[in-house]
């Protein structure tokens, strides 16, 4: 893929990150409403709740995972960073690929289900609960970058004769 020129990268990375942070809050909302429903005695909070949760699922939670996924795969491939030159970029994004086929294939179909009982069972918390450590987790690897360059990094490094990073001789962070 064509590298993205700075105005391109820099626009592509804010909506990603933006969004990456929309499905975060998506998650935490949803694990709220999935936590209300479950622990209520009163049906009608219930039945709120689960009305509240097919609300976000059928407007915000497939658009949301797939722009999330897809904004981070243009950027890892129009810049530097690659998706298979690096461990943290790799990782991010088989948990994305993971997370956004469950959210679509399993939580949306279950948030469905539980809207039309009215009832949440623990499937509907613990999912939720998963999903948002999980988005913490790719948050952190984000913004830490651990764990270095994969084999293949490795390669196109030594190839190329470059040092530590193509932009920096000392290791990043």
């Amino acid at each position: 893929m064509k590298p993205l020129n700075r105005s391109a990268r820099r626009g592509l990375l804010v909506a990603h990150v933006s969004i990456s942070v929309s499905w975060l809050g998506l998650t935490v909302g949803l694990l709220t409403l999935g936590i209300t429903a479950f622990l209520t005695d009163d049906p009608a909070t219930a039945q709120a709740s689960t009305r509240a949760m097919k609300i976000f699922g059928d407007w915000l939670l497939v658009p949301v995972a797939l722009f999330s996924l897809s904004s981070g795969l243009v950027l890892s491939l129009g810049t530097p960073w690659g998706l298979a030159r690096h461990r943290w970029v790799w990782t991010k994004f088989w948990l994305t690929l993971i997370t956004t086929a469950l959210s679509i294939f399993s939580l949306r179909p279950g948030i469905n289900e539980a809207a039309m009982r009215g009832s949440v069972d623990i499937d509907l918390v613990v999912a939720p609960s998963v999903a948002t450590a999980t988005y913490l987790f790719i948050t952190a690897v984000s913004v830490l970058k651990p764990w270095g360059p994969t084999r293949r990094g490795r390669r196109l490094r030594v190839s190329a004769g470059k040092g530590v990073d193509e932009r920096s001789p000392r290791r990043t962070a």
